[in-house]
């Protein structure tokens, strides 16, 4: 059984959405096309903040420490609150046209779509990706938890509270979906519960430079986890495309192997990361990583919300930034 994930590594063609919405479905009748199960959009198809946002009159990004925190007195003006909130003012429901255009599309195409956008959510949008199966319905929602809370412009938005996974249908069988967007996956907390609930594909909407280290980690939620991994990326200039896919098998009998199952260059196109699931599954049920030798009874810290020197911060303003508020 192999699942076929489809990246669609586009460039931002905002913000009109009826723009959005055509070349959404272009490149998804191009995966449809190619055999893929899942089209998988970049972090927030619809909508850029880039289009509304004046990003320099934030302030900048707001990671600095508290030896910095003078720097953080220069809070963003009364134009940036404006744009802002014209940018929160286009956020959609999940009833919206735009939805349903690309739950009739899934239907007819009968491949899932992994649907990017910003959620309209009471105390400001969320950062937003929807599974539509081959049926039309929705069968997963997830709102960014990790969001940017260094960024000024992202730190408004509201974050997700869970991760949840659910059973696709696909013409190949049902497989375990879950999914994290951009930032959460530098976090390895956020792959580890995905695995615990289950998860045996993590689909990964993205939107920054996908260069060697952040690659490194992807590769390594995988085979930490034992769950495949996608993730779709903009092409120049939003960011600088390499899409890219890893399987969790990182030994075989012969020794180790190259997890790589496709990275894309920077040329906007849909790519194809197809994973042998009859292969991924013997390895997931005789390895040790995973959930097989976890240790929790250890980890008691992990859930600690203190955070302590050399890692405090500062927030949009200029308080310490305390997680627990987010």
């Amino acid at each position: 059984m192999h699942i076929r994930v489809g990246l669609l590594q586009m460039a931002d063609c905002g913000p009109q959405k009826q723009d959005l919405q055509a070349k959404g479905e272009a490149y998804c009748r191009q995966a449809a096309a190619l055999g893929a199960d899942i089209a998988l959009f970049p972090e927030m198809w619809y909508l850029s903040d880039h289009h509304f946002v004046d990003w320099h009159r934030s302030g900048g990004y707001i990671w600095r420490g508290k030896t910095h925190w003078s720097k953080a007195e220069q809070h963003p003006d009364q134009e940036f609150e404006e744009q802002i909130h014209r940018w929160h003012a286009r956020a959609i429901g999940r009833a919206d046209p735009y939805i349903r255009h690309f739950q009739r599309l899934a239907q007819e195409l009968h491949m899932a779509i992994a649907l990017t956008y910003l959620e309209r959510w009471a105390g400001g949008p969320r950062n937003t990706v929807s599974l539509i199966d081959r049926h039309g319905e929705m069968v997963l929602t997830y709102a960014k938890v990790h969001t940017c809370d260094f960024d000024p412009v992202e730190a408004t938005c509201t974050p997700g509270d869970d991760f949840p996974v659910c059973t696709l249908d696909t013409a190949q069988g049902p497989v375990k979906i879950g999914a994290m967007i951009c930032y959460d996956r530098e976090f390895p907390e956020s792959a580890r519960i995905l695995m615990l609930e289950g998860a045996e594909v993590i689909l990964v909407p993205n939107v920054c430079e996908m260069e060697l280290n952040r690659i490194s980690q992807l590769r390594t939620r995988a085979i930490e986890n034992m769950v495949a991994v996608a993730l779709a990326n903009y092409a120049p200039p939003d960011a600088n495309g390499h899409s890219i896919a890893f399987d969790p098998m990182a030994f075989t009998e012969q020794g180790s192997r190259d997890s790589l199952v496709i990275e894309a260059g920077e040329h906007e196109g849909v790519y194809l990361a197809s994973f042998d699931l009859d292969a991924i599954r013997p390895y997931r049920a005789r390895e040790l990583w995973g959930n097989a030798f976890r240790k929790p009874h250890r980890y008691g810290l992990l859930v600690e919300q203190r955070v302590e020197d050399p890692f405090v911060r500062v927030n949009i303003r200029g308080e310490p930034y305390k997680s627990s508020k987010r």
